[in-house]
């Protein structure tokens, strides 16, 4: 009996000594849990911890956590002795911006954390289109896309008031263009700036309509329209921005029926792209409602696009339709092309276009490191495809009209057979 009460109590006392070190480790790692949460987090870190997300979420390629971890590492190392990664994910990241500024001052730190984002960031394919912006950046990739120019005034390139009638700007014009063209003789590349800068003051504040969204947000024209030879009509776009669409509209539209001709000149040369949302819009009016119009390409998949605009009537008379391209062509200017030459809706007339495939999001950041500056990131999204289905990128669209080669112009007039048409393209290709 003494032998079974000394078992009992030993086996006893082992089980209260074990439940109260259960007891104790569990508190302790409860203990340690919400002291973790209660300790402040390293707000550089989090910063770059921020972008690894959003890298990791929306890139257009998909791209696994040891490749983008050991971007950030290679990134690391052209701003800080070389240090290594405790695990290829966002916390080795994370853990490795510790490491490397933990005896840094705050500026430093925040200098560090922002210089490692964009240098990864650029390094993502293709090289330097995806960035780390800075609110500066974000503004001035706003007003690039709206063309507007808010260091520029327009009334003072034509010496008239805000306030000046309508017949005024016109005047002020006409003089400025007769004043510069004495000059020719003398600079003749000096004349051609200054005449650029009279033509692009005219262009926005020539109508009432035009001059009040000038006046309003400093929105300028992103098309135009003139008939360089009877019956030729020629439409410049000069950027795709949010307005594009209704200037295109607008400007077809004020065309009077009596005036109307049955050739149109297209010119996207130098056009830098802008607003790719615009395109289904755009595009209807030359290829109909509800086609496929052309197609992205993200995270393996082609994602089809149609159009939402129907044909435009007053597109309807041109029959004979030229698109001009050269090397600066660039971005949803080079899909527009790649469509209408797609649809045959024209013919596509000059050089290869740049090979600027690539649709950027801007990812406003919520994690704050600095409270005088918002950043935000500038990130490759989805690539676009041309019309043979291969990625723009790098590849860019073909003319079927090369006027670097010889005898362009003849191959041209194979396709209208129309002198006077093929005379204008001369002329302004050349």
């Amino acid at each position: 009996m003494k032998k079974l009460l000394l078992l009992f109590t030993a086996f006893l006392v082992l089980f209260l000594t074990a439940e109260s070190f259960f007891n104790f480790t569990h508190l302790r790692g409860a203990s340690q849990y919400f002291l973790s949460l209660t300790q402040p987090k390293d707000i550089y870190a989090e910063f770059v911890g921020e972008i690894y997300d959003i890298i990791s979420q929306n890139y257009w390629e998909e791209i696994k956590d040891d490749e983008l971890s050991n971007l950030f590492l290679t990134s690391s190392r052209q701003l800080a002795p070389s240090k290594v990664l405790a695990s290829q994910n966002k916390e080795g990241v994370k853990r490795l911006i510790n490491e490397i500024t933990k005896d840094m001052e705050p500026q430093k730190k925040k200098e560090f954390a922002v210089n490692l984002s964009d240098l990864t960031l650029a390094s993502l394919k293709p090289n330097n289109r995806s960035r780390l912006y800075a609110q500066v950046n974000k503004e001035a990739l706003k007003n690039l896309v709206q063309n507007v120019d808010p260091k520029t005034d327009l009334y003072k390139n034509l010496g008239v008031s805000k306030q000046a009638p309508q017949e005024e700007v016109k005047n002020a014009y006409e003089e400025k263009v007769e004043e510069i063209k004495k000059e020719e003789a003398e600079k003749p590349e000096e004349v051609a700036k200054k005449l650029a800068e009279a033509n692009r003051a005219y262009e926005a504040l020539k109508t009432p309509q035009k001059r009040e969204l000038y006046d309003k947000y400093k929105i300028e024209p992103t098309v135009g329209n003139k008939f360089i030879k009877p019956g030729i009509l020629y439409i410049p776009i000069k950027r795709i921005s949010p307005q594009t669409f209704a200037e295109f509209v607008n400007e077809i539209n004020s065309v009077k029926p009596q005036e109307q001709g049955d050739a149109l000149i297209l010119d996207l040369r130098g056009n830098i792209g802008g607003s790719i949302d615009l395109l289904p819009q755009f595009l209807g009016p030359f290829i109909g409602k509800n086609q496929y119009a052309f197609e992205f390409y993200r995270r393996g998949k082609p994602i089809p696009v149609k159009t939402v605009t129907d044909w435009l009537p007053a597109l309807v008379p041109y029959k004979n339709v030229v698109i001009l391209v050269d090397q600066n062509t660039q971005s949803s200017a080079e899909i527009i092309a790649s469509v209408l030459k797609r649809y045959n809706t024209g013919v596509l007339v000059g050089t290869r276009t740049k090979g600027w495939g690539t649709i950027e999001r801007v990812f406003d950041l919520k994690t704050e490191i600095d409270p005088k500056e918002k950043y935000s990131l500038f990130l490759v999204h989805t690539i676009t495809l041309r019309e043979d289905g291969q990625p723009t990128e790098g590849r860019g669209v073909e003319p079927l009209i090369d006027i670097t080669q010889k005898d362009w112009d003849k191959e041209l007039l194979k396709y209208f057979h129309r002198s006077d048409l093929v005379e204008a393209v001369k002329e302004l290709a050349t």
